[in-house]
């Protein structure tokens, strides 16, 4: 006779918690503490029953990990509740950290360029939610442009808006375009941005059937924006954004967070 083992999704039995690591620096978690400090002492907090450094880490597991706010309750020996205060606030101190657009593209100018592109954070939700599904993924989710430099290191990432929105619409109404035209920084994107005009490049369509000048174009211009793709790789890094279990209304509030994160270790 076989005897099926419970689970804790089952049976609704406690968390066992272990020992475990995270890959981040010992750097950022206490960086992140004292920026959580500052914040509790600007506010004249209470003694709460987590300190600034175990908060940090908190939040960090919670980005890093994906792991829900039962687990971090378990593993850090307090209530799913409370856990989910700890990070909401958390994530609200470092999202103000985080620079909007006129302040990311401080210093750039004309002879500079950097490379735009959009990705998708899915989220769950059901087929039904139309204005959350995205037809170029096939999923539901939220999208985000980011502006990366040319090196790879982002600069920017926009508020989240939903999944169906296209990449080029999203980019206009973040004021990408414009911003860019006003300092007349070239900005590199792929065919998903084209007709943005301004000062906006993108390949030419069907380059097989142009002339070998065209072709030579598409060359470069991957080749140049082929970069913009590590912003994507280190953003995905924090496990959070590969499927996000929150209300879609956090998501912008948990990229800025994310955003500042990438900052303080591109910094370092």
């Amino acid at each position: 006779m076989v005897i099926p083992l419970s689970t804790p999704a089952t049976e609704g039995a406690l968390l066992v918690p272990y020992p475990a690591t995270l890959d981040v620096p010992h750097e950022l978690v206490e960086h992140v503490a004292w920026l959580l400090y500052e914040h509790r002492r600007a506010r004249n907090t209470r003694w709460r029953k987590l300190g600034c450094f175990d908060q940090a880490l908190l939040t960090l597991v919670h980005l890093r990990k994906n792991e829900t706010f039962a687990q971090l309750g378990a593993g850090f020996a307090i209530s799913q509740a409370t856990a989910w205060r700890y990070m909401d606030k958390a994530l609200e101190v470092l999202a103000s950290w985080a620079p909007d657009l006129h302040e990311a593209l401080t210093g750039l100018g004309e002879g500079d360029h950097v490379i735009v592109d959009g990705t998708l954070t899915p989220t769950d939700r059901v087929r039904a939610d139309q204005p959350y599904y995205s037809q170029k993924h096939k999923k539901h989710g939220m999208n985000v442009q980011v502006i990366a430099r040319p090196d790879g290191i982002p600069l920017w990432f926009s508020r989240a808006t939903p999944g169906r929105t296209h990449d080029l619409t999203a980019a206009r109404a973040h004021g990408i375009v414009q911003a860019c035209l006003s300092r007349q920084i070239l900005v590199l994107a792929d065919r998903a941005y084209q007709g943005a005009g301004a000062t906006v490049r993108t390949p030419y369509k069907n380059h097989r059937e142009q002339p070998a000048h065209y072709q030579q174009f598409n060359h470069d211009h991957a080749r140049l924006r082929a970069p913009g793709e590590r912003a994507f790789t280190q953003s995905k890094s924090w496990r959070l954004l590969w499927r996000a279990r929150c209300s879609t209304r956090r998501i912008g509030t948990i990229v800025q967070a994310i955003h500042t994160l990438m900052t303080c270790s591109y910094s370092r």
